[in-house]
């Protein structure tokens, strides 16, 4: 049973809050511990990709794991209907030359993915068009997006179901502790699992100047997704880097990067921001119970927090609970790096 247990999460990025809010609405008593407002953390700074299938194709840490993602992208259209959040469904379009498509389309078919295949002058109009290195794409209708903006939206819920904001390290007399931090150590006492966890950092763009209105386009080294306020153009992955101020020469690499893809950024103003991440050595987050009574973790989930924060939030409310967090367990546990 849930009702009356007193629990406090850690951590006020999309898997606090959605670990807050699946254990508010089961009746528990619930704060949420951060020391800083909401949207000062790296779930702040993303495109809010709920993308499966291009991950899978273009990351190699996320292609042994698209079942387990198909199933976290499954959960979203209740999630956003439960807290009032508004899903992209355009889908997406990777972006190449012919030998890149070739690989991607040969990547698709070895995972079961048949992906209509799109001439450059076929592809969704870009402003400023696209470069040589461009040659077409591959429509992915399956993926999704969110606004990261809707971290503030899942924060208002939270508050509205009585979850308690707070500054303050989590107080000790508890039922649970749910430790969904980022790469942070502070409370690796608590959760001696952290030590898994590495930090990785990543930039973003915003063209405040620009608007573009399609699904979002990932092409070699640069996607470009629409947002409002302005063009989103991401992003980096700096394995090993905690420090979380934005680096100039970093993001003016990376604005060089999408100017090869995109033409028409070139010279164009931008801003940057940057957020570190934790990751796991396989890319999963870390998902249960740790060996320190008392504590579950939601922790440590790489470049795919948003789209699995739904999973995960349901998952620590079963073990919460009492009750069978699902199929996912054994592949999410919080113990599978430690002996």
């Amino acid at each position: 049973m849930t009702k009356g247990l007193r629990v406090a999460v850690a951590g006020g990025g999309v898997f606090g809050l959605a670990s807050a809010l699946a254990l508010a609405r089961a009746g528990a008593q619930v704060s949420l511990h951060d020391p800083g407002p909401v949207g000062a953390n790296a779930s702040a700074v993303a495109a809010g990709m709920l993308a499966p299938v291009s991950e899978a194709l273009t990351d190699p840490a996320a292609t042994p794991h698209l079942d387990l993602m198909m199933a976290a992208l499954d959960l979203w259209p209740a999630f956003a209907q439960a807290w009032n959040l508004t899903l992209d469904r355009r889908g997406a379009v990777l972006l190449g030359d012919e030998a890149r498509l070739a690989a991607l389309t040969q990547a698709a078919r070895t995972l079961g993915l048949d992906l209509p295949t799109l001439k450059a002058d076929r592809s969704p109009a870009f402003p400023g068009g696209y470069g040589a290195a461009v040659s077409g794409g591959l429509r992915v209708q399956a993926d999704q997006r969110i606004d990261a903006a809707s971290l503030g939206a899942l924060a208002k819920a939270a508050a509205a179901l009585g979850v308690r904001f707070s500054p303050e390290p989590p107080p000790e007399d508890l039922d649970w502790l749910v430790v969904a931090t980022g790469p942070s150590r502070d409370l690796i006492t608590e959760a001696p699992e952290l030590a898994a966890l590495e930090p990785i950092k990543g930039h973003i763009l915003r063209y405040g100047d620009l608007a573009y209105d399609g699904p979002v386009l990932r092409g070699p080294g640069a996607y470009a997704a629409p947002a409002a306020g302005g063009l989103l153009i991401g992003a980096t992955m700096e394995a090993g880097v905690s420090d979380p101020q934005v680096q100039d020469e970093v993001a003016s690499a990376l604005a060089r990067t999408a100017a090869g893809v995109f033409p028409g950024l070139a010279n164009r103003p931008w801003t940057a921001a940057a957020g570190v991440r934790a990751a796991t050595p396989d890319g999963l987050p870390l998902v249960g119970p740790s060996r320190a009574p008392g504590v579950i973790l939601a922790a440590g989930a790489r470049r795919n927090g948003w789209l699995l924060a739904p999973l995960a939030g349901a998952m620590v409310c079963a073990y919460a609970k009492g009750e069978d967090p699902g199929i996912w367990a054994d592949r999410l546990s919080a113990g599978r790096f430690t002996a």
